[in-house]
């Protein structure tokens, strides 16, 4: 496992955040620094999203393990030589195995070059990925962080992001108003604060609760 790469962020980053917001901040200094793993094959992590979508993270990694075993090398050629067909053999629905046939199709006709855009804009990287068969805009926007690793991605249509925002500001509700300030604030570190954010969804301060959970009845 030596060859895992994480999302790359420093004492910069954080001191910036810190300086911004006084409760992020805390959670930062109780948290502590956060590995998240990366994938820095653009066409490998689309596909390995596009096999995730709707199914559990135990079915998507059992899924994703043959998919591997079976190309060798998750690219364009590799999934057009194995053929729709038999990525459907591997656990991946008709509609699934469509869409990255037809992935694997653009980019072998370059398309889709998986070159330029990392040299894109981020709104234009999301614009084009979200375009592909299968990847909407908040997959766009995860492939731009763990992917490519853009520093600056914060995603509203990530429930658990604006769970870990209301556990941390005690908010019923983070509209969209209250986000877009929030973006502003942590901008051009928005990766780095959405990293504490998951983290503090996934209960790293189990002392924070969600003020938007229902309450248990009595």
């Amino acid at each position: 496992m030596d060859d895992v790469k994480y999302f790359p962020y420093g004492e910069k980053e954080l001191a910036y955040l810190r300086k911004k917001d006084k409760k992020l901040s805390a959670v930062i200094n109780r948290v502590g620094h956060i590995e998240r793993a990366v994938d820095d094959d653009l066409f490998s992590a689309v596909v390995h999203h596009i096999v995730g979508q709707q199914i559990s993270t135990k079915a998507q990694a059992t899924v994703w393990s043959r998919v591997q075993n079976a190309l060798g090398t998750v690219d364009a050629e590799h999934v057009l030589g194995y053929g729709e067909a038999n990525l459907q053999s591997l656990g991946i629905s008709f509609r699934k195995a469509e869409y990255i046939t037809d992935f694997a199709k653009k980019v072998h006709t370059g398309e889709f070059d998986l070159i330029s855009i990392g040299e894109k804009p981020d709104e234009e990287v999301i614009l084009e990925l979200s375009a592909l068969k299968g990847i909407g805009v908040w997959t766009a926007e995860m492939l731009l962080l763990f992917c490519l690793q853009r520093p600056n991605v914060f995603s509203y249509g990530d429930l658990a992001i604006l769970r870990g925002m209301r556990m941390v500001y005690r908010h019923k509700e983070i509209d969209r108003a209250r986000f877009e300030r929030h973006r502003k604030r942590f901008s051009p570190y928005c990766s780095i604060a959405s990293l504490y954010f998951w983290a503090v969804s996934g209960g790293a301060l189990p002392e924070l609760t969600d003020p938007a959970a229902p309450k248990p009845k009595k």
